[in-house]
């Protein structure tokens, strides 16, 4: 049974949404986040990104949290956030493209967690798990959002697509790139009620953005219980529920810094020697997007940038019931990563970086052209049955092995924690 909990929300006053609004805080460098602030110092980004602001001392140091902590505090006392009077959810919508995103925006169980009732398909990395440990402790607060799947036939996200229709947004965010984000409240009991009815049914919902910051609202609940400080807020956190039929998922790119001992010719010529290897021409987005993404005859695909030219990479999948092994990302981890270029700690390691992989190729194309990387990779996206059976099966996905659309803003609701009054 899944817990859902409402929670009242602090939000930006509707005439300043679109200043707060920002992308989440691990989706741009410290120079892009530097850059927003500096040209809008309302962006939420001056909150989960004090390390763009406080550039002259390490990253780590305490200031950077304690800054934070300031900068929210001072926007509250200013009157930009205001707390809703009344425990609520929020259905959050996102018009992307041709795309229609909808999901509902509530707080979850941090037992529920540590139980496995909330599953989980990647490993966190302690140095970002400490970061948004400290990060919530300061702030006391969720400032993002865990993006978590729900198995869902249609009776849940057809009554909470209901909702919409008898309602303006709160909130109206346009992006640049022309996307829409929408904010709806839910504050009439009967309507809060169904809703954590029907997710009672539901036997389990699975992480798929996030792991670091549900991880680190769960060592926060841990660290307050020890401490006796512990109020039934602090064992909460803000997450978006989304149906799983109903989210898009991206492959990851590689790019890697040198090639090692290799030249690029005697690179490509080793990778001949396990793979079929092609060439391409011109090429676009779409190429490397479109269905079957790992081919119907079972063979593992994906593209390398080189020395200025696009290559399909190929092999057959040697056991389709490994569910792990069979990946594109664990064999081009394990037979060109490590075994070719000798990366063995794609969670650490420097001379391996990720990009996801709804940025354009144009993107891969100039961090290789400017001598900044040596290769790219562009990753196939996993299907989002395949991500659900290995957290149910309790297996890890090797890093960065899905990037999940819709990519939510940060900033439009915030759960915080509690007061910290000792029992």
């Amino acid at each position: 049974m899944v817990k859902v909990y409402r929670f009242s929300g602090l939000r930006p006053e509707r005439a300043y949404a679109a200043k707060i609004a920002s992308v989440p805080y691990d989706v741009v460098t410290t120079d892009e986040a530097a850059e927003v602030i500096r040209k809008n110092p309302l962006s939420f980004l001056s909150v989960s990104r004090t390390d763009a602001i406080l550039r002259d001392i390490p990253a780590d140091d305490e200031q950077i949290y304690e800054k934070a902590r300031e900068t929210f505090q001072e926007m509250q006392e200013k009157g930009i956030f205001r707390r809703d009077d009344a425990p609520s959810m929020y259905l959050y919508r996102v018009k992307q493209g041709g795309n229609l995103y909808l999901g509902l925006v509530a707080c979850l169980d941090v037992d529920d967690y540590i139980q496995d009732v909330i599953k989980k398909h990647e490993h966190t990395r302690y140095d970002k798990e400490r970061d948004r440990t400290r990060h919530i402790d300061a702030t006391n607060a969720n400032t993002g959002l865990v993006v978590v799947l729900y198995p869902d036939e249609g009776d849940i996200f057809g009554y909470i697509e209901s909702i919409l229709q008898e309602g303006e947004p709160d909130a109206v965010v346009k992006t640049e790139q022309g996307n829409v984000h929408e904010l709806f409240r839910i504050s009439d009991p009967v309507r809060l009620a169904h809703i954590e009815s029907l997710f009672a049914r539901v036997p389990a919902t699975y992480i798929a953005d996030g792991h670091h910051r549900a991880k680190s609202a769960v060592t926060i609940a841990g660290d307050r219980r020890q401490a006796g400080t512990y109020e039934a807020e602090d064992g909460r956190f803000m997450a978006i529920l989304l149906a799983h039929k109903r989210v898009k998922i991206h492959g990851y790119s590689r790019l890697v810094t040198d090639l090692g001992t290799y030249t690029p010719e005697s690179f490509l010529a080793a990778l001949k020697k396990g793979f079929e290897v092609k060439a391409y021409g011109e090429i676009d987005d779409t190429v490397f997007r479109v269905p079957p993404l790992r081919g119907a005859d079972g063979h593992h695909v994906f593209h390398m940038y080189l020395g200025g030219v696009w290559y399909e990479i190929t092999c057959p999948v040697e056991n389709p019931d490994d569910l792990i092994g069979s990946l594109d990302v664990s064999v081009i981890q394990k037979r060109v990563l490590e075994g070719m270029l000798g990366i063995t700690d794609p969670r650490g390691d420097a001379r391996l970086q990720y990009l996801g992989g709804a940025r354009p190729l144009a993107d891969l194309e100039e961090r290789v052209d400017s001598g900044e990387f040596a290769v790219a990779f562009s990753m196939q996206p996993v299907n989002v049955e395949t991500v659900m059976e290995i957290a149910d099966a309790g297996m890890v996905m090797p890093p960065k092995s899905t990037w999940f659309e819709p990519k939510l803003l940060s900033g439009l609701v915030i759960h915080t924690l509690g007061e910290g009054k000792k029992e």
